[in-house]
């Protein structure tokens, strides 16, 4: 293990930062409630606006950071390890464009004005449409090429279509709101959110989780996995639907929240052998740390402003592809 780091005290680490960060997260708002305050207010449920500020505002939102963080940073690192490209992200395979399309869609219309829950809903509906016109253009058992030429056309298309959105929508109002829902954010989230999005989240940790052992066989190659005993048919199954189940339950309650998929599992391969069975955890728990830190950020930077969680990601992320140019470069000479 890279400079001498075990891997149960890596994913100690990354525990606890998550755990520290969660807590917080929990601590860090506009009400300027106390610490004790707001543990008592968020344990007791006593304290009148405190604790509707800490169990209906702080809670659903720290526990959503939690979510999508480690929803996009397992799925970053289980694509990467199926499809053998360190620069494989959750938007790949188009569903993330397609939940964004879904979203707007519900905002267009006007059905996120008459039901609160039409937006997630609508982009749930986007993320199942996404893997299912993946996996039809792409075929059962198809090559990792082919998959991946399915998920650039359908997010092109979707793309496409939210464009169109934008530009034909005769409320300008309605395209502000389209625009700043897709900038992505966890602010004025509720409980709801939570419930809504959680089996869907589950569920697809648990089929991710199912793929390490075969991941890691697939490092030999497709010809050696298959001789282990793994169906790369089932694989590729699990990693398409358990990705599109977690990434579009997270985009549809938080919007798109671009670059931790790609960023925290290259940051933590070397650290865990880049072993993708091992990666995986790591991932999901630097994935929640990461989204955690980012939106207690955007409260800290510009807390008057409502500055956009994806916004910050895009910041960090972007700077990320400027130093893995400069290094593949020295790596090159």
């Amino acid at each position: 293990m890279k400079d001498g780091i075990s891997y149960p005290l890596l994913l100690a680490g990354l525990g606890l930062a998550t755990v520290v960060l969660f807590v917080v997260s929990l601590l860090t708002g506009p009400a300027g409630i106390s610490f004790f305050d707001s543990l008592e207010a968020l344990l007791s449920g006593r304290g009148g606006a405190a604790a509707i500020v800490m169990q209906e505002i702080r809670l659903p939102r720290a526990i959503l950071g939690v979510m999508i963080g480690a929803s996009l940073g397992l799925s970053g690192a289980a694509l990467q390890g199926y499809l053998r490209n360190p620069l494989a992200e959750p938007g790949l395979l188009g569903i993330s464009a397609s939940a964004s399309l879904g979203a707007v869609l519900a905002i267009y219309t006007g059905l996120s004005a008459a039901f609160s829950l039409a937006l997630p809903l609508m982009a749930l509906a986007g993320a199942v449409g996404a893997v299912l016109l993946v996996r039809l253009l792409a075929g059962r058992g198809a090559q990792t090429i082919t998959l991946i030429l399915a998920g650039v056309a359908v997010t092109s298309f979707a793309g496409a279509m939210t464009s169109l959105a934008l530009n034909l929508s005769p409320n300008p109002f309605a395209a502000l709101e389209i625009v700043f829902w897709m900038l992505g954010s966890l602010k004025d989230r509720s409980m709801t959110h939570v419930w809504l999005s959680l089996p869907f989240i589950l569920a697809g940790w648990a089929m991710l989780f199912q793929v390490g052992r075969a991941l890691d066989a697939l490092t030999l190659g497709e010809a050696a996995a298959a001789t282990l005993g793994f169906r790369l048919e089932r694989v590729q199954a699990l990693v398409v639907l358990g990705t599109a189940s977690c990434v579009g339950a997270a985009t549809s309650v938080a919007g798109a929240v671009g670059f931790i998929g790609l960023v925290v599992p290259h940051v933590l391969r070397p650290l865990v052998g880049g072993q993708p069975g091992r990666l995986m955890p790591a991932s999901a728990l630097g994935g929640a740390a990461v989204l955690l830190a980012a939106d207690i950020a955007v409260r800290v930077i510009a807390p008057e402003r409502d500055l956009k969680l994806g916004v910050l990601t895009a910041l960090i992320g972007a700077p990320f592809f400027l130093w893995l140019i400069f290094k593949l470069k020295r790596e090159a000479a």
